[in-house]
């Protein structure tokens, strides 16, 4: 039996930035991931967005970890040379009732102490964005984009530097919580054993409630399903004529078919909402025409035959489809009577930009 101080399951950019957080206290950490690979699934296939914190109520931890994560991220991004760009975004109303709702939008920003959204009129859209055909907008220039992939290498590099290792394709298949120590079973493709852990942190994202339902000694009530929202990307073939990111209002369960650029400048457009019963990240392609229509809202000169699948990602949504959007989950021991274990749940957007602050807080939730 392998014995270990911290375990942190899940090698994506929520667990690598807690890994680091624990190991820079000097505790020992092994980071378990069942993959070939750091961030396989929901860290590497998003928008790459440095979110501002405007959408979502105020006493919310998406509102509250996004405004306190974000300069934290740029500053991490300046000081370890993770590529990055504040290039802004424009939130645009294609009618005089979104109009409306961008003076909502902008109050609700406010009261998130996000107090940097300007509203712009269309003259002064159009200088800023001369293809756009709105009617108003609002200017986020706090909102950025990040290079997702060097920030979690990154962040396995400091890991790693303080002493924590990582293990790839060790997949957990069962285990027990105990009072002082946690017992993990652990297979990969050669062998079964036991991981005996003091803390563990459950940071598996799409497979969290799943993971959370094969350990004995956790109650069923406190473990919350899992629900599965793929959002499909189409990359544009041509040249961008855009230099911020370019949002429609939002949508219920997800922020609208949004224009984003990668650091290259190049531009992509997603994500839609499509639920989904099984991880899966095959496309179909015969949504780019819902993407046109979304599109042409507020771009109406998207030239025809433009735009070419180009990935897919999964959201963990705690609510189906139909349901009321839902705040991160961050359960502690005192949550669940499991001592030194925290379930981290429904981790998706703004969860890149929140996950330095995320990483303070579980450290501080399992600090001896």
């Amino acid at each position: 039996m392998l014995k270990i101080d911290c375990l942190v399951i899940g090698a994506g950019v929520i667990g690598l930035t807690i890994a680091r957080a624990l190991a820079k206290t000097g505790r020992e950490v092994i980071v378990l991931e069942q993959e070939q690979y750091i961030g396989e699934h929901t860290s590497s296939r998003n928008s790459e967005v440095i979110h501002a914190g405007i959408y979502n109520p105020p006493q919310w931890k998406k509102t509250q970890y996004c405004v306190a994560g974000k300069p934290s991220l740029y500053q991490y991004c300046e000081e370890f040379g993770v590529p990055y760009k504040r290039c802004g975004k424009l939130i645009v109303a294609t009618n005089s009732q979104q109009v409306e709702q961008l003076h909502a939008i902008r109050k609700r920003a406010h009261i998130n102490r996000v107090t940097d959204v300007e509203f712009m009129h269309v003259d002064e859209i159009h200088q800023r964005e001369p293809a756009l055909a709105v009617k108003a907008g609002l200017f986020s220039p706090s909102t950025g984009i990040i290079d997702s992939h060097a920030y979690m290498l990154s962040l396995q590099g400091e890991v790693e530097r303080h002493g924590g290792h990582l293990m790839l394709k060790h997949r957990v298949v069962g285990g027990r919580a105990g009072h002082k120590q946690h017992h993990l079973d652990i297979a990969t493709d050669q062998q079964q054993f036991t991981i005996s852990a003091n803390t563990v942190i459950n940071a598996a994202g799409l497979f969290a409630s799943q993971l959370t339902k094969s350990i004995d000694g956790f109650k069923p009530e406190h473990i919350p399903e899992t629900y599965y929202a793929r959002g499909n990307y189409f990359k544009y073939n041509g040249r961008s004529p855009f230099s911020h990111l370019i949002y429609p209002i939002p949508e219920k369960m997800g922020l609208g078919v949004h224009l984003t650029l990668d650091i290259q400048g190049k531009a992509k457009f997603g994500p839609d909402v499509e639920w989904i019963d099984d991880i899966n990240y095959q496309q179909d392609t015969n949504r780019s025409e819902g993407f046109y229509q979304a599109i042409r809202s507020y771009w109406p000169d998207l030239p025809d035959n433009s735009l070419s699948p180009d990935y897919a990602g999964i959201r963990p949504k705690l609510s189906k489809a139909g349901g009321e959007p839902q705040d991160f989950i961050l359960q502690s021991p005192a949550d669940t009577g499991i001592s030194q274990w925290v379930n981290l749940y429904g981790i998706e957007s703004p969860g890149l930009t929140s996950s330095l602050h995320i990483a303070d807080t579980v450290t501080a939730m399992v600090a001896d």
